[in-house]
């Protein structure tokens, strides 16, 4: 049998694993990875960039319950590859990073591109580690991979030298052998907790179920539309736990979010963490007389709440939630006269009558709402919602916070934004992910009944500058991405409507004089034509100022097979206060100001 090299070894080993999709840069040595991975028919994905493929490879690892991979080279791409990690981290994405390394005969003689990779990652990841030969390779894989998916989610890294890569091994009959990693044991319900949270359920005189983006990642869907359907629960979605019950579901409180958050008396917690999102389940935003009952995969974010602690259950939703509903058979929540229910209907009918007042304001430059209106008409009259054909990935402060509650999505794992860490430039990478999840010639992820997704990115000009070359790597894997690009002119607002004024400014600034009235530290360029990126490199550009020409672009966009970008022209916003409200301090009840 002819000697196998290290390249090949690793190759085989992500092959046996089942991996179908590979994310990264190549350069020496990982190039023979990537080679190798190709020739075996696993399909690799070339970024511009190691930050935009570590974000893909993580939020591929959410959009198909198992973890994604990423192959980057040492140093430097290590380095750009710890953004990924710590988005896999504090969304519990799982993530496996695979990274070159100096020659490990070179290590401290300042070798080409060497890090101690291992040391530096070992505090940021489940799992850092270097296999000590070529035989060990593949349980060294095989055990990173287990552990970013097993328990709460995370990255498992392996750090691959040059010389393991490049070796030859004769007697390949001493390589350890890879196996297809099974599913994690799913853990149930302690049944004395849950007869007590049953108990307090039914008790309950304004209940509220909040699903975050975990009962997604579970594929709990089923089992929660029955619990809520069955027992007529209140419940509210978090930004990413969005179509694990229809956003249109006459239960859904999210157009009376605050409302429902200060009356709650009793909150059941599937999948989500009382962090910033959830103001952290403290008062004033919250009923302060509340009990919390939070399930979770891991008993450490148990733990991190004082409130929810003492009545958490560690397990598996997908087991616990049909545990929950056949304890509970028989009741459900009475709200024909509750006040409550009451209160809530009345807040989302005020909250939604000013969200379309808003989005009837007709005017040069649009506004924001008036955008979204035109763009959601367009897109439902092409793909209605309860289809589940259209993924939503939006990022950039006003243009996440606004599309958040306007565009509706019937399925769970439809939508995708900056997460936990409200990271900007996460956009375009998860864009390739969920294409590659659900249009790839292997499709590994699953929602709703359209098998084919049309993916739609929401950017704010901001965060689509992150990672904007990203536009190249989908012209060339010839995926049909839809990209718009609401550009104000700035972060979180422009300086200026007028093209003179703003020149005016740019001329203070960069006279160098310090005279007043330059450009700020949010300013960005006026009007820049990023519609021509997407040209550039094959696909659709398309410059909008006006409702019709936004219409006929989205209509163009949808069913183009090229990657399109529609560059939107909005009103600056200059002079607006900058604030963000979600950023709350429970002890003043105010929002972050910057």
């Amino acid at each position: 049998m002819a000697p196998s090299t290290g390249a090949h070894i690793i190759a085989c080993a992500l092959r046996d694993l089942g991996v179908k999709v590979l994310f990264g840069i190549v350069g020496i040595p990982v190039v023979e990875i990537a080679e190798e991975a190709i020739n075996l028919g696993i399909r690799f994905i070339g970024f511009r960039n190691e930050q935009a493929a570590s974000y893909a490879a993580s939020v591929y690892g959410y959009l198909t319950g198992r973890p994604g991979v990423c192959l980057v080279v040492g140093g430097p791409g290590v380095l750009h590859a710890m953004a990924g990690i710590g988005n896999s981290h504090v969304n519990a994405f799982p993530l496996l990073l695979l990274a070159g390394s100096s020659e490990t005969h070179l290590v401290s003689r300042g070798a080409f591109q060497e890090l101690d990779a291992v040391s530096l990652l070992t505090s940021h990841t489940k799992l850092a580690i270097r296999p000590p030969s070529l035989e060990e390779i593949p349980v060294a894989i095989t055990s990173a991979y287990r552990t970013s998916w097993y328990g709460r989610p995370g990255t498992g890294f392996v750090d691959l030298p040059a010389d393991l890569i490049q070796g030859t091994l004769e007697d390949v009959s001493e390589i350890q052998t890879t196996n297809l990693v099974p599913n994690a044991p799913r853990g149930g319900a302690d049944e004395a907790k849950l007869s007590q949270i049953t108990r307090l359920l039914k008790s309950a005189k304004a209940p509220l179920v909040v699903i975050g983006k975990g009962a997604a990642y579970s594929h709990a869907e089923g089992a929660i539309r029955d619990l809520i359907t069955k027992c007529e629960l209140p419940f509210l979605p978090t930004p990413m736990g969005k179509g694990v019950m229809p956003d249109n579901h006459p239960y859904n409180t999210a157009s009376a979010r605050s409302a429902a958050l200060k009356e709650a008396d009793v909150v059941l917690i599937l999948g989500a963490r009382l962090n910033w999102i959830l103001h952290f389940g403290d008062a004033p935003k919250w009923n302060s007389t509340a009990t919390f009952i939070q399930i979770d995969i891991s008993a450490d974010e148990l733990a991190r709440s004082p409130r929810a602690a003492s009545l958490g259950l560690v397990g598996d939703l997908a087991v616990i939630v049909p545990q929950l509903t056949r304890a509970l058979t028989g009741w459900h929540f009475d709200c024909t006269s509750c006040p409550y229910v009451s209160h809530i209907r009345k807040s989302a009918d005020r909250n939604e009558a000013s969200a379309l007042s808003k989005a009837q304001v007709s005017r040069t430059p649009m506004t924001y709402a008036r955008v979204f209106h035109i763009v959601k008409q367009t897109l439902h009259s092409l793909s209605p919602p309860e289809d589940g054909g259209i993924v939503y990935i939006s990022e950039g402060a006003n243009t996440m916070d606004i599309s958040r509650s306007i565009f509706n999505v019937g399925h769970p794992r439809l939508r995708l934004d900056a997460g936990t860490h409200a990271t900007m430039g996460v956009g375009l990478g998860y864009a390739v992910a969920a294409h590659a999840a659900y249009n790839g010639p292997s499709p590994e992820g699953h929602a709703g009944p359209a098998r084919r997704k049309k993916i739609v990115c929401l950017e704010g000009d901001s965060a689509f500058g992150f990672s904007a070359m990203e536009v190249e790597t989908m012209a060339r894997y010839g995926m049909d991405v839809l990209i718009f690009v609401i550009n104000n002119g700035g972060v979180y607002h422009g300086d200026s409507d007028d093209a003179d004024e703003w020149l005016t400014m740019q001329a203070k600034t960069t006279s160098g004089s310090g005279e007043m009235g330059g450009l700020r530290s949010t300013s960005l360029g006026w009007e820049v034509g990023y519609e021509k990126i997407a040209e550039g490199c094959g696909g659709l550009g398309y410059l909008v100022r006006t409702e019709e020409e936004l219409e006929k672009a989205t209509r163009e966009g949808y069913e183009s097979e090229k990657v399109c970008v529609v560059n939107v022209m909005v009103e600056a916003g200059k002079g607006a206060k900058l604030e963000f409200g979600w950023q709350a301090s429970g002890k003043k009840g105010k929002g972050a100001k910057l």
